[in-house]
């Protein structure tokens, strides 16, 4: 379609066949437009090039157009992948982002929400639930639209929209015991740093402990590059003395495949000696010649409906506080098949 100048909600609406007052709704991300016809109106808004009035939206608000993004780390496909769910939500509602890197850490993400405010953002988006207790107080005192996204609590800042990282541990733990698996492991970053892993493991631990096995070999490595971490926990592993893991699970698939190199170079037949069980569904899983065990995480969706949540919220509408994405279970080449271990 050519591209049209100028062009409005209006215009959309004509195209689509529906009101201007619907076109507003699905743009702003507010109830009462079915997801089918917000997803049309979408669609279209981006084939016409529209491009929202961020004068008119300024002068009809205290606050501007800019939408303060806060994530860990780049160095990892699960952050990228909610952003890019998050993009056209929040560019078609009329709202500019900015984004800053915290490395996990709390002091770095107080000092950017407080460059936030002094912005006059209109919203904010926070990776986790874990924050410094001061700011959590700060940001509800102000009611500051703040979307927590990828983790979930009862009693979030504002709203927030993740997975349930424990229960997504057990599902992947009585996986691997259903397997037959008795002597786990885990790879992950330093303790604390990623509060999601830790989680993941708690769960998981819970899950073998419920069948007698009480001991879960950890190795924790602090390397940014998630290849090269699994690769050095999983050697780590492997060296200790006694017994050698009969699966290790890591901290997502990046990891995973790390630790799957290493046992290929070192002639150590997986799934036949050590199983493998990674973390998300990472699309590096669709192109191995040997898919990984993993656990399916819906980032690109958990991006869309937190950003619509968001918008909604901004615009005054009531969203549900708290959303637990669902998880499931992926398996792949690197675990037996349910009760086929060779135990």
């Amino acid at each position: 379609m050519t591209r049209k100048i100028n062009v409005g909600i209006k215009d959309i609406g004509r195209a689509v066949g529906v009101s201007m007052m619907t076109v507003s709704r699905a743009l702003r991300g507010v109830e009462g437009v079915s997801p089918a016809m917000r997803a049309e109106i979408l669609r279209m808004a981006e084939v016409m090039d529209y491009r929202p009035n961020r004068t008119a939206r300024s002068l009809a608000s205290a606050r501007s157009s800019l939408i303060g993004i806060s994530i860990p780390t780049l160095f990892s496909d699960v952050f990228p992948e909610i952003l890019d769910g998050m993009r056209a939500t929040l560019s078609h509602a009329g709202f500019d982002t900015v984004i800053d890197t915290t490395d996990y850490d709390r002091t770095r993400e107080a000092a950017w929400v407080e460059r936030m405010l002094d912005w006059n953002a209109a919203g904010l988006v926070l990776s986790g639930i874990d924050h410094a207790p001061e700011m959590r107080d700060h940001l509800r005192a102000l009611q500051i639209p703040t979307l927590e996204i990828w983790d979930v609590c009862d009693d979030p800042i504002d709203i927030c929209v993740g997975v349930d990282h424990h229960a997504a541990g057990e599902m992947l733990g009585r996986h691997l015991i259903a397997c037959g698996y008795r002597r786990p492991a885990f790879v992950s970053v330093p303790e604390g740093r990623d509060r999601r892993a830790d989680k993941r493991l708690a769960g998981l631990r819970a899950s073998f402990e419920a069948v007698g096995v009480a001991e879960m070999l950890v190795e924790r490595v602090d390397r940014r590059a998630a290849f090269v971490a699994g690769a050095v926990g999983t050697e780590a592993l492997l060296d200790r003395p006694g017994p050698r893991p009969d699966v290790i699970a890591y901290l997502n698939d990046h990891m995973a495949f790390g630790g799957l190199s290493v046992c290929e170079r070192l002639a150590l037949p997986v799934p036949q000696a050590v199983g493998i069980a990674g973390f998300n569904g990472l699309e590096l899983n669709t192109v191995l010649p040997r898919p990984i065990t993993t656990v399916r995480t819906p980032l690109n969706a958990m991006g869309v409906t937190g950003a619509r949540n968001l918008v909604a919220r901004m615009n005054g509408a009531v969203v549900v506080r708290s959303i637990i994405m669902p998880t499931r279970l992926q398996e792949g080449d690197t675990t037996w098949a349910v009760g086929a271990s060779a135990a």
